[in-house]
Formats: structure tokens, C-alpha cells, sequence
């Protein structure tokens, strides 16, 4: 599996570290540089990285400013002398955070981790279906039959073109298993299969029969998303 990375920070000895800690893995792939987070974004148009290797105190922009502006960020991995901004790095979900000078052992402890979440998000999105327990049994649910899915307090109504599952679960824990660039969140009570979305009406999908609502707070990121898919 290869893994296509940038390196971002506006020390020059910084990035020529990085880059020679990348050339020792096999899986990573150096894509780009950037010297501060202005270029970052510029390339971030036309360049598709599975990682980021990212500083946060740099001249216009920091790290962290431009990461919270992604509405679909690769993998990160930051990269600072300072310790401050851990929780909030963390509460962007990156992967790791890196205190410099840093070691070639931290860093591959770090890269091998961001592997077997790739590795592991690869398989699920390999996955044809699901097993789900209704009417006291495990039934398979084929995944490409899903429409949507609509949450119904501590049960979801899955439902696909040919029958509607009740299911004893939460949301959440139904997307933590779903293939993440099929299925999307579009609202606090719904999925839906990107697949079978076939408009956009205002502030609601199509599908099929159906018109799902989309949350105002997610209706950048959805649309952005829907709007990009091939």
C-alpha cells in the first residue's frame, strides 16, 4: 500500500529531516513540499495526499488554521515545537503530534500508525455487506441496496429498495462500520448512500420516493462532497 504525502513547515533543516525519514519507508511517497500553509492550500487543489506532515506555527496562516478549514482533510500528522496546541490538534483528529527535533523511532511509530488505519478503512470499503441483528437474528444487508438510514431513538430504520430493517442500535456506532466514501451523514438522524442520492432540491436530497433533510451545520461539507463525487 502506498501512502502519498506533503511535508509543510517553513524551516528548511525541518523539511530536509522529514524528507529523509519519508525516503526510509517503503510505503510513503513524498508528493509535495510546502513552506508554509498559504502553498499548502494551493496545492492541495490539484494534488490528492493520503498524508500530512504539518507544522502549526508558520508565517500568514497556521497549521491548525488551515487544517479546521478542510472539509475533507487527509491524514495529519503534526509536526511542531510546541507542546500547547496538542488538544487542539487532537480535537481535529489527527493522527499523532510530533515534538521536534524529532526521532526516527517516534516517527515511525507514528507513519505505522497512520498504515493500519488506512489499511483498516481499505478493508470496511472493501466490505460487500453487513450483518445487523432484526427480529432476534443476524440478517445480511447488501450494501449497495442501502438508500438511506434514519435514526429512531435507540433503534435505526435502515432502508434499502426492497424492505425497511429495524435494527437496535444507535447511529453512530452503524456509520463507525460503514464504508466512508459510500455513506454519509446528512443530518443527527440520517445516512444516506451517496450512490442513490439523485438530486438536490434546496436544502433536501432525492432519493428514490424520498426527500432527506440536511443540517444546516453540515450543509457545506455534504454538498461539497455530493458535488465531487465521480
Amino acid at each position: 500500500m502506498e501512502i502519498k504525502c506533503i511535508i509543510t513547515d517553513d524551516e528548511p533543516t525541518a523539511r530536509a529531516g522529514l524528507t529523509e525519514y519519508v525516503d526510509k519507508i517503503d510505503f510513503l511517497t513524498l508528493v509535495g513540499e510546502c513552506e508554509d500553509a498559504i502553498q499548502l492550500n494551493n496545492m492541495l487543489k490539484t494534488v490528492q495526499p493520503d498524508l500530512l506532515f504539518l507544522d502549526i506555527e508558520m508565517p500568514y496562516m497556521s497549521g491548525l488554521q488551515l487544517l479546521s478549514s478542510l472539509r475533507n482533510p487527509p491524514k495529519v500528522i503534526i509536526t511542531s515545537a510546541y507542546d500547547r496546541y496538542a488538544i487542539d490538534g487532537y480535537e481535529l483528529d489527527v493522527v499523532d503530534y510530533l515534538l521536534k527535533p524529532i526521532s526516527f523511532d517516534r516517527f515511525l511509530k507514528a507513519v505505522n500508525k497512520v498504515h493500519n488505519l488506512i489499511g483498516q478503512e481499505q478493508h470496511v470499503d472493501d466490505q460487500k455487506h453487513i450483518f445487523v441483528r432484526t427480529d432476534k437474528q443476524l440478517k445480511k444487508v447488501v450494501l449497495n441496496d442501502i438508500l438511506f438510514i434514519e435514526s429512531m431513538e435507540n433503534y435505526v430504520l435502515i432502508h434499502t429498495a426492497g424492505s425497511k430493517e429495524v435494527v437496535r442500535m444507535a447511529l453512530k456506532q452503524l456509520l463507525d462500520i460503514l464504508p466512508q466514501k459510500n455513506f454519509l451523514q446528512v443530518h443527527r438522524s440520517y445516512i444516506v448512500n451517496t450512490h442513490h442520492v439523485q438530486g438536490i432540491d434546496g436544502n433536501t436530497l432525492v432519493i428514490g420516493q424520498y426527500k432527506i433533510t440536511v443540517a444546516r451545520n453540515l450543509r457545506d461539507r455534504v454538498f461539497d462532497i455530493l458535488l465531487s463525487c465521480r
